[in-house]
């Protein structure tokens, strides 16, 4: 059984005591200023996806979030409107759900990290896999409408 330290005492103003007060001041300084950098990550995860990641890539994450907003505004409709004609509504969330899939599938696909995943599949051939999937997905959401 390992030995365990014994709390550290409370005192009345209910901050708790050290006996090794000398660390005390190192480590809270130290958190406080990871904290204060560490306040707002926005701004340094903006600049590193700016600065790393190609422009093809943020072409598609940019349609990947269009597909996104237009996801949420047809279900949102769906709830708080109608769904009357049914068939249109769930033919237009679900080619909204399927093209965002296909987009997020192109997207790991092309991804230079991931090249060791898909050996055989230069990003050409998925570009042109991702355009015969969308053709076939909106041949599919076509014929539903009717």
């Amino acid at each position: 059984m390992s030995a365990r330290k014994p709390p550290a005492a409370r005192t009345q103003s209910g901050q708790a005591s050290s006996s090794s007060s000398s660390s005390s001041p190192a480590i809270s300084g130290k958190v406080s200023s990871a904290a204060s950098s560490n306040n707002n990550p926005i701004p340094a995860l903006y600049k590193a996806y700016s600065e790393s990641t190609p422009p093809r890539h943020k072409l598609i994450d940019a349609f990947l979030v269009f597909y996104i907003v237009a996801g949420v505004i047809i279900f949102a409709h769906g709830l708080l409107v109608t769904t009357f004609p049914f068939n249109s509504w769930i033919a237009a969330f679900i080619s909204t759900a399927g093209q965002f899939v296909l987009l997020a599938s192109l997207r790991i696909q092309t991804t230079p990290t991931n090249q060791g995943d898909f050996p055989k599949i230069s990003p050409e051939r998925a570009f042109v896999d991702f355009l015969f999937a969308s053709v076939i997905l909106h041949f599919f959401v076509v014929n539903y409408l009717q």
